[in-house]
């Protein structure tokens, strides 16, 4: 059954009524100007002090009776076929427990997996990686993007062209729109290739049991029931006879989806063993192996008619994730700006490098860096404000009303107009534009548990990232049982709890806090139903709030809290609930913008970025605090790829020549500028919480506000990133 109910939606000056169809059983939506007691206040992370102490339990500090340790031997070549594999001296060595070779025989990439031994000791194994002999027949390759493209390139699937297919997108006339436009800019943009580089590096423990049709795993993960099931089918087990365990994750950003190599190997070497092996991948191989951002050439042109309004919008791209795919960029170009002609062509290039893995807003910081840089040129030309241009080419009112609030905060019309030099360090602002999705999905199941003690839990099958998901969910419970919020547990990273979605694209926050508040809407019936006989009333006049249940009409005849779940019959009571499918609501995009100040010294090339100032939206923020966090993460990765980040490939040898924390250059805390961060709250209606993700759309304009301001300060534009000291210089000997 439903029912219809009519929410007030939008934001502060722009809100009007919705009416949606929603299940009986779920909770209504909040709404626009609903007074909350604990959502929307800074809580303090709860494992906050289990990290800070070093007690939080991730995948490397698992240790289990009788361990072994894995490594894995990987190929030195780019491209080869192996001939032969001799594992006969490593079985050999004392302390050795399982030696195997892995199947594919073809090798693509320098640092692709070829073999795998588990011994007693990490240097043990290491030094049986040394003793397995592969006979190679090394072949070409190629690493370089262009060089790929041509016809005499070795071919990184054998016959096959390593040009991938092209994927178009038109509305409109593009050749029309540049013919009529008033000014019309042309240029290059090009980004380079980006890894992961979690501070946890990719792993797994794994464990069978003596009979062989049950697997535990505990391994750094971002989605534990996509690892569960393809461990099921890689091993022919039912999905309830693999367990999977992630307490704490130190990183992912995109790279640590389903069962990775070192995941499967770790459950080979322990079958073989008969003993639980663990397999945690050295700073090289992370690097190397495990994913990255694919790089990107974009060529792109714009045309604007004499009000400033864009009349054509084309780009032509081409990228590597190197023998993989996803290197597209063309998303911001349809989406961001109104235009009526668009034209997007975008191929993936394929190389001899490790494959790409999604990263924080797949294409997306490629594309706006691109985009934004280039709007910045066109308002130059056109002799427009650049943040002016910006909004007269929007027709989404939350970013236009972000585009004043930042404005005001960063002090934009003041900044932009003060003079740019102070010796040989100029100083420059740019504003960019992002946008993204975050609006969840369904399929999440939660399970709220009240004890007879008074204590709340809530079980959910996802997994914490780092972005502070047991907080968010414990706040949503807290709210809907009218508790504190440290009176509520957060248990997950368990496929032994109901299910839940991988952490991805933004994923977590929006799918599971409305699976949780229903659970706790239906525990909360469950109290009332207890409480109501005791207080003479229905269940239906009850509410839950300050630590009580009581009487909506008179607060004065309440229980405690603890005192009704004294009551509950057995040791504890329970209620499950289910994320159901979005609404319609009012928005299901979201925007955001960030403006940046920086500093470039002239005679060094040196860039350093000095402020920032973010306006997001991100719906119903559940923790100002977690989320602001996760705005400065955002803000801080798209800092490392604007000014140092880049994965340098060995033409000669085919190899990564940075694979170490020493050579791939990251930001560090002399680099972390002044980030102001200001939420703009938008009441949707599409869940019954109304959240939404932000770990995407947090770095989509990050890198880009950054390249508009070193264009402002300069007076040129650096049109490739990542934007160090020798293209500065460039750019200034070529202005």
């Amino acid at each position: 059954m439903s029912r219809r109910v009519t929410l007030n939606l939008g934001f502060e000056g722009n809100t009007r009524d919705v009416t949606v169809v929603i299940p009986d059983d779920e909770p209504t939506p909040w709404q626009w100007g609903e007074r909350l007691s604990v959502v929307g206040k800074s809580a303090p992370r709860v494992d906050g002090p289990l990290k800070a102490t070093g007690a939080a339990r991730y995948t490397y500090d698992i240790e289990l009776p009788g361990m072994l340790y894995g490594a894995i031997l990987r190929s030195p070549w780019p491209h080869a076929r192996i001939r032969n594999i001799d594992l006969s001296a490593a079985e050999h060595l004392a302390g050795v427990r399982a030696v195997l070779a892995l199947e594919d025989r073809e090798i693509r990439f320098a640092g692709q997996e070829v073999a795998a031994v588990a011994a007693i000791s990490s240097d043990l194994a290491d030094d049986a990686l040394k003793l397995i002999k592969v006979d190679y027949e090394t072949m070409r390759f190629v690493v370089n993007m262009d060089r790929a493209m041509g016809d005499s390139a070795p071919r990184v699937f054998g016959s096959g062209s390593n040009v991938g297919r092209t994927s178009t997108s038109s509305v409109g006339d593009v050749p029309r729109g540049l013919e009529v436009a008033a000014n019309t800019i042309e240029a290059t943009y090009t980004t380079p290739v980006q890894t992961h580089v979690c501070l946890e590096t990719h792993g797994a423990v794994a464990s069978f049991n003596a009979a062989g049709d049950r697997l535990t795993v505990w391994c750094s993960t971002q989605g534990v029931f996509s690892v569960r099931d393809d461990l099921a089918v890689y091993f022919s087990l039912a999905p309830d006879n693999v367990r999977v365990l992630c307490e704490f994750l130190g990183g992912g950003f995109g790279s640590k989806f389903g069962a990775t190599p070192e995941i499967i190997v770790a459950a080979r070497l322990a079958r073989a063993a008969g003993v639980p092996v663990k397999v945690m991948l050295p700073r090289g191989d992370e690097h190397r192996s495990t994913g990255n951002r694919p790089n990107s050439v974009q060529k792109v042109k714009l045309g604007v008619d004499r009000d400033g309004k864009l009349t054509a919008i084309d780009l032509v791209q081409r990228g590597s994730g190197g023998i993989g795919g996803g290197a597209g960029s063309a998303a911001p170009f349809k989406s961001v700006y109104r235009c009526a002609n668009i034209r997007t062509e975008e191929r993936n290039i394929y190389t001899n490098a490790g494959p790409a893995s999604p990263m924080r807003a797949p294409g997306w910081p490629q594309g706006c860096f691109a985009l934004e840089l280039a709007m910045d040129e066109m308002a130059r030309k056109a002799g427009i404000d650049r943040l002016e241009f910006r909004r007269r080419n929007t027709d989404n009112p939350v970013r236009a009303a972000e585009y004043e609030i930042g404005a005001r905060a960063f002090g934009w019309a003041e900044k932009n107009s003060s003079p740019k030099s102070s010796g040989a360090v100029k100083r420059g602002v740019g504003v960019a534009s992002a946008e993204w999705h975050a609006v969840g999905v369904s399929g999440p199941e939660a399970q709220v548990i009240a004890h007879r003690g008074g204590s709340v839990e809530v079980r959910v099958g996802t997994q914490d990232i780092g972005t502070g998901t047991r907080t968010i969910l414990a706040i949503v419970a807290a709210e809907e049982l009218g508790l504190p919020v440290d009176r509520v547990k957060s248990e997950i990273g368990d496929t032994r709890f109901l299910f839940s979605v991988p952490s991805g694209g933004s994923l977590s926050a929006p799918s599971n806090t409305p699976a949780v508040r229903q659970a706790a809407a239906h525990l909360k019936d469950k109290l009332f139903r207890i409480a109501a006989p005791i207080l003479g009333a229905e269940p239906g006049d009850l509410e839950a709030a300050d630590g009580s249940i009581r009487m909506r009409t008179n607060p004065s005849r309440s229980l405690a809290f603890a005192d009704v779940c004294k009551r509950i019959p057995g040791d504890s009571i329970s209620a499950q609930g289910e994320r159901v499918p979005n609404y319609e609501g009012f928005r299901t995009d979201q925007a955001g913008c960030q403006f940046a100040e920086v500093e470039v010294d002239t005679e060094t090339g040196i860039v350093r970025v000095t402020h920032v100032v973010a306006v997001h939206d991100a719906g119903r923020i559940i923790d100002p605090l977690t989320a602001r966090s996760q705005v400065n993460g955002g803000i801080l990765m798209g800092i490392g790829f604007a000014l140092f980040e880049d994965r340098r490939m060995d033409p000669q040898l085919g190899i990564m020549v940075n694979p170490t924390m020493d050579d791939y250059k990251l930001p560090g805390p002399l680099d972390v500028p002044q980030i102001d961060v200001t939420f703009f709250e938008v009441a949707n209606g599409i869940t019954n919480t109304g959240v939404m993700g932000l770990g995407e759309v947090a770095h989509v304009a990050s890198a880009a506000a950054v390249a508009c301001a070193v264009y402002d300060a300069i007076g040129v534009p650096v049109r490739s990133l990542p934007i160090t000291p020798d293209r500065v210089l460039a750019a200034l000997g070529r202005a």
